[in-house]
């Protein structure tokens, strides 16, 4: 296989696997090795083992980050401080994208960032739902609400009011509560449901000083 081959083949691709170049009678050998020669030349990025993208000037759709997370670790979703800055409820920029998951915790190091993974109990994967990324990429992302809680959730402290303060949350009008509650009525997790009260409260009160002014 040639690059011109691997072009055509993927060119369209944000991301694609080596399984993907293995139809027909080609040789897994000589693509694996041809792979290998094309990451040394910088012409494609290896993503993790049998996971790859194509490298800039080639690539004609920037895979974006969710896209990667969501390929990296199949059984996850992109959630946490990553899904919070995506809704625009925190103010900072994340450098590290992160996900839950059943699986076990992993991290990725990547030529195009890190990915971190995070474990949940297998009755908390829910709440995520697939986005429109633009450019016609699509990743599983959790909603606003399932965001919140699972951070809560994995942060030891996720519950004191000094943790929460922290977060500066934002553009608190975005947050569904009746939904927000919904979710941890289902949980039944006692941690998500003090932070929850904390969260609500802090919900009405700005309400309270937007109407005031």
């Amino acid at each position: 296989m040639d690059f011109q081959r691997l072009l055509d083949l993927v060119g369209n691709e944000p991301v694609f696997e080596t399984a993907l170049l293995l139809a027909g009678t080609v040789s897994p050998a000589a693509v694996r090795l041809q792979l290998s020669r094309w990451k040394a030349s910088g012409r494609i990025y290896q993503l993790r083992r049998g996971l790859y993208t194509l490298a800039p000037p080639y690539q004609k759709t920037s895979p974006h980050p969710f896209v990667i997370a969501n390929n990296l670790l199949r059984a996850s979703y992109v959630s946490c401080q990553s899904a919070l800055a995506y809704y625009g409820l925190i103010p900072e920029v994340v450098p590290v994208t992160v996900s839950a998951t059943a699986a076990r915790p992993a991290r990725w190091g990547t030529p195009l960032g890190v990915y971190e993974y995070h474990h949940i109990q297998a009755n908390l994967l829910h709440g995520y739902q697939l986005r429109d990324l633009g450019r016609g990429q699509q990743a599983f992302v959790a909603t606003p609400e399932k965001a919140l809680l699972d951070l809560i959730y994995l942060q030891p402290s996720g519950d004191s009011p000094t943790y929460i303060q922290e977060l500066r949350l934002q553009n608190l009008e975005r947050l569904d509560l009746e939904e927000l509650a919904r979710l941890v009525e289902q949980a039944g997790i006692p941690k998500l449901r003090r932070a929850t009260d904390i969260v609500t409260e802090q919900v009405h009160t700005e309400a309270r000083e937007y109407q005031t002014l």
